[in-house]
């Protein structure tokens, strides 16, 4: 309840997130049936980069600023994801994943955000405007998560990013994709997480490998050594049922993200399955 996106709106982590967020719309939309997404910690869903939050870290001149100068051509991929910010940098604006979601409906598609602050919640329900296709809830979004799934189109997406204010979240995050899949198997997940200690990262995975999920796949971009803990140092997706081709895709971004978004010449990746743990892949 005491996070603030607007600190860190267009940071590394964002890139990442709304790449992938990108490429699984960019997926659906290659079937006429329409699909559903729930975004269950959405935020305030438009950030004034200028503004007086934004300008005290500056992360975003060290996320999304550090691409906006990459030559041509880029990965399809990103060229993707930077269409589809460009729009709202040119009024100086960062998009949250609600207004990326809502500016890729298509009719017949819906989509749930939950926002439990309520400041943010307001701030949100003015960022999407007056849009039947769109919800917007007060409320906790692992609550909505058991309450709206599965949904009556049986085809969508899930993105659970939430603010790891407190210790469990990635216990909490493998409750909630536990959930999620025998309500909604077929969903795609899209599990967001920061990467501060390696060992709550392996804490999560293995908690999406003992679901026994049919595909997972994780990705992780690093900006920073990892020998200091309690920094974000990198940040990482777990997404359960990616869609086909993202893997491929993801592989042409992430050398070229980190080799950009790293600091002190530091920057990493991963891209690998987690159906097997890594030393049996």
């Amino acid at each position: 309840m005491n996070y603030r996106h607007a600190y860190h709106a267009g940071n590394f982590a964002d890139v990442l997130k709304h790449l992938v967020l990108v490429q699984v719309l960019r997926h659906l939309h290659r079937k006429d049936k329409p699909f559903y997404a729930l975004d269950t910690h959405a935020g305030r869903g438009l950030y004034e980069l200028h503004g007086e939050q934004a300008e005290k870290t500056g992360e975003y001149r060290e996320g999304i600023g550090r691409l906006l100068s990459l030559p041509e051509p880029l990965p399809p991929a990103l060229a993707d994801y930077l269409a589809a910010v460009r729009p709202y940098l040119a009024e100086g604006r960062y998009p949250g994943s609600p207004v990326l979601v809502q500016a890729m409906l298509r009719e017949g598609d819906r989509a749930l955000f939950a926002e439990l602050h309520p400041e943010e919640n307001a701030a949100l329900l003015d960022a999407l405007g007056r849009d039947r296709q769109v919800k917007v809830e007060c409320r906790d979004g692992y609550e909505a998560l058991r309450a709206t799934l599965p949904p009556k189109e049986r085809r969508g997406l899930v993105l659970v990013d939430p603010p790891f204010e407190e210790k469990g979240e990635m216990e909490r995050l493998g409750k909630a994709l536990r959930e999620g899949l025998r309500r909604f198997a077929t969903g795609q997940y899209l599990l967001w997480y920061p990467i501060k200690a390696r060992a709550d990262v392996r804490l999560l995975h293995d908690l999406v490998r003992s679901l026994e999920p049919k595909e997972a796949l994780v990705a992780e971009l690093t900006i920073w050594p990892e020998r200091t803990e309690l920094r974000l140092n990198g940040t990482g997706m777990v997404i359960v049922n990616p869609p086909y081709g993202l893997r491929e895709a993801l592989a042409d971004c992430l050398p070229l993200l980190a080799r950009t978004l790293a600091r002190e010449g530091t920057g990493g990746w991963r891209l690998e399955p987690l159906s097997v743990r890594p030393e049996e892949a």
